[in-house]
């Protein structure tokens, strides 16, 4: 067959072994698709060695946009910081691990399927406990038994998308969804409270919440030492800040030694559909590796920072306004050229960048959130999106205005 992706479409340093960091695109294995011949079954040949049994569960916050209309940054990474502690101290008690990178309010953790599906349960009852005791915002989990491929230290394929996407838009803080796969695998005298979830039917099976049941018989130490993105400086300083959030001074002082004024493009291409899941995958790996190149070819043009690609997201950050929204155009234009449509988030503010223990950057902040609420909750692609704050920066006359309410929160955006 002729292949529809070639290793020529890119620049030839894109694929430079040095820049395979684990947490970012597989470039190697992305390379090893490109120069194959792309059919289903040498798709699952390259994956083989990377499949894993287990337990994937996943979380995400709840209440955080109010939230950070009424905190600063740095109080937000503090407070989000505690249910993290929390899910890694029980989650690894029991034989599970982080994976990915734990930058922002997710967490994701794998259990072997040695794990028994009772002590899984009850570890995700206890850490829900605590959270209510300990912590200033609420999570959602979710979680399934299933295979896996474990790539570069993140989960991938069909079942850990399909309960990712679960636990960060189908539960709420407090609540823990359990996949039929673990409902099934209880025994039937088990001590669990358990329903059907509504009528959600995904492709992993029917959707189950847990409502009550035993904890935990021993609790854990704390363990802070989940995978943790930051510098060891920053996150000994945000565990100290942690435990004095009323200390405004500190507070001060820690936003004028690390936050930036930036302004941050966020780039949403559209997904890639093939009739098998891991062929699909495999294309949107060459779509991200094709917007990474793409980018740090435009960037030379343009004085910015890429902070990460990573599946259909690009970041960068910019100092001047005019000349985000000149890369933001430009690079919709030239995916465009290629039948890939985007979606564009630009808003401007205080930031933190820091650099991976793993290697590459990060970046937390509500400009990175704003920007994907206008794009990714509400924006059609084709389309690019300013915040109502760089409205003080650029002309937006030419642009639409668009009020609406996204998290329980009203936001007017300019749509162009």
């Amino acid at each position: 067959m002729t292949n529809k992706y070639s290793i020529n479409q890119y620049s030839p340093t894109l694929f430079d072994i040095t820049q395979d960091i684990i947490g970012s695109l597989p470039l190697r294995l992305i390379k090893q698709w490109l120069d194959s011949e792309q059919t289903q079954e040498v798709t699952l040949q390259l994956l083989e060695p990377y499949k894993v049994k287990g337990y994937s569960v996943s979380s995400d916050s709840a209440g955080l946009t109010k939230l950070t209309k009424q905190k600063g940054l740095l109080e937000i990474l503090a407070i989000i910081n505690q249910p993290k502690e929390i899910v890694y101290s029980f989650g690894t008690a029991i034989g599970g691990q982080g994976v990915g990178i734990w930058a922002a309010d997710n967490t994701q953790m794998f259990y072997p399927a040695s794990v028994s599906s009772e002590t899984l349960v009850s570890a995700l009852l206890t850490i829900q406990r605590e959270i209510s005791k300990r912590c200033q915002i609420k999570i959602g989990l979710g979680a399934h038994l299933g295979e896996f491929y474990y790539i570069n230290g993140g989960l991938y394929g069909l079942e850990a998308d399909v309960i990712e996407e679960i636990a960060e838009n189908d539960t709420e803080g407090g609540e823990i969804v359990i996949s039929q796969d673990i409902y099934e695998l209880l025994p039937a005298n088990h001590n669990f409270t358990i329903e059907k979830k509504g009528e959600i039917t995904t492709k992993i099976g029917n959707i189950f919440r847990v409502l009550d049941g035993p904890s935990l018989s021993e609790v854990p130490p704390l363990n802070t030492n989940y995978p943790i993105p930051y510098s060891e400086i920053f996150y000994a300083d945000l565990v100290v800040y942690e435990n004095r959030l009323t200390d405004a001074e500190l507070g001060k002082q820690l936003t004028d030694k690390y936050l930036q004024n930036k302004v941050i493009v966020l780039i949403e291409r559209q997904s890639q559909k093939a009739e098998a899941h891991e062929t699909a995958m495999f294309t949107n790996f060459a779509l991200s590796a094709r917007l990474k190149d793409m980018g740090q070819r435009l960037l030379k043009q343009n004085n910015g920072a890429e902070i990460k690609v990573v599946g259909t997201i690009g970041i960068y950050a910019f100092d001047e306004a005019t000349t985000a929204l000149n890369f933001a155009q430009a690079f919709r234009q030239e995916l465009a050229a290629q039948d890939v449509a985007s979606r564009i988030g630009i808003d401007a503010g205080e930031v933190l960048i820091f650099d991976l223990s793993v290697g590459g950057k990060d970046i937390a902040g509500n400009p990175v959130n704003v920007a994907s609420k206008m794009a990714q909750d509400k924006g059609q692609f084709g389309k690019l999106y300013l915040s109502s704050t760089m409205k003080e920066f650029l002309d937006v006359s030419e642009f639409a205005q668009i009020t609406y309410t996204v998290s329980g929160v009203e936001i007017t955006i300019y749509e162009g």
